[in-house]
């Protein structure tokens, strides 16, 4: 698998996934709730955060439908991405605090505009969304800026998904797909990790997963599998408003993934010899093993049978290899059935 560098991080090196808290319009317009978000997404131990940069009369019009007709304040779509807009001021603070407290700041680009504010703003990389796929003039932009892009096929059929792999990989341009399904939320059997697994084997780039189901479990599976990148919806409360809560993990499910995908790189990372660690393990070994008995109390002088002889824990008296060697044998002194049968007990 083909890698490159984020913020500092390799992304596709097979070992610790990255993971993304997107934000999307869960901050409703307000700059506020925006910042809160970054801290959020700091505590919850997230590689990155990612918003979305709207520009209402650069990416829309009043002919745009609601996905969701959500909103108890804005008469259109074109009203509502207006509201949802921040100054170039606005986004260079947000990008300051991320950075502050040491996340690296995303944000996905809906027109040239907001590439041409975001590249002000030096961002490391293009998370291109899943409607964004087709817009061919806004992926150029994107591509002349040399970053990688990070790619979600929300929408895209297989032969579109090999065709924009094709050409970035023709461009030597680094990139990443991610297997993404447009519900939200997205049922647990419309998730996809089959098409995870087909990416994993028919494409040479980094392969993750953008969550919408609302669960960690998605994600969970996909670390599993051996993605490089996982994307998920955060929210502050499942009370929260705004078209993509249903989708979105709170901060204790987002800290609860991070914390997954950390044990997976201990686990992965740390390789255990069966032969080393059988031979730290000798004492507890000896412990649940057994060792050879009595079956019942005997006085001394009786010769020992099989059926005088059983196996009881602990594994510290004569082994059960040696029950040969014990049958035939004649105690010396009183044999108890609540004790190990010793060498010495026997002639």
């Amino acid at each position: 698998m083909k890698t490159f560098e984020l913020g500092g991080k390799t992304i596709g090196n097979g070992l610790c996934p990255f993971i993304i808290a997107e934000v999307g319009q869960a901050h409703d317009g307000s700059l506020g709730l925006a910042h809160c978000f970054i801290d959020a997404a700091a505590k919850a131990g997230v590689d990155a955060i990612k918003f979305q940069t709207h520009i209402a009369m650069e990416e829309s019009t009043l002919d745009e439908p609601f996905r969701v007709k959500f909103s108890r304040q804005d008469d259109t779509r074109l009203d509502y991405w207006r509201r949802m807009e921040f100054t170039g001021e606005q986004w260079a603070g947000l990008a300051e605090h991320a950075k502050e407290k040491g996340l690296i700041f995303l944000s996905s680009a809906f027109s040239i505009a907001a590439v041409d504010l975001l590249q002000r703003l030096e961002i490391p990389a293009w998370k291109v969304g899943s409607g964004e796929f087709w817009s061919s003039q806004l992926l150029q932009a994107m591509i002349d800026t040399g970053k990688p892009l990070l790619v979600s096929t929300g929408m895209s059929r297989w032969d579109e998904i090999e065709l924009i792999s094709q050409s970035l990989e023709t461009k030597s341009h680094a990139h990443a797909l991610l297997q993404c399904t447009s519900r939200y939320p997205t049922k647990l059997n419309e998730v996809g990790l089959n098409v995870v697994a087909e990416m994993q084997n028919k494409l040479e780039c980094p392969i993750g997963l953008s969550d919408h189901s609302g669960s960690i479990f998605p994600s969970i599976a996909a670390m599993a599998r051996g993605v490089a990148l996982i994307e998920v919806h955060i929210t502050l409360s499942n009370f929260m408003f705004g078209p993509d809560i249903s989708s979105s993990l709170t901060v204790d499910e987002l800290s609860q993934l991070v914390a997954a995908r950390d044990a997976f790189v201990i686990m992965d990372t740390n390789l255990v010899d069966k032969d080393n660690m059988a031979e730290e393990l000798a004492s507890m070994r000896s412990i649940f093993s057994k060792s050879i008995t009595l079956a019942k109390d005997l006085p001394a002088g009786s010769v020992l049978e099989k059926e005088h002889l059983c196996l009881k824990k602990p594994g510290t008296g004569i082994p059960f290899s040696d029950l040969d060697r014990v049958v035939g044998k004649r105690l010396i002194n009183d044999g108890h059935a609540d004790c190990l049968l010793k060498w010495d007990n026997i002639e």
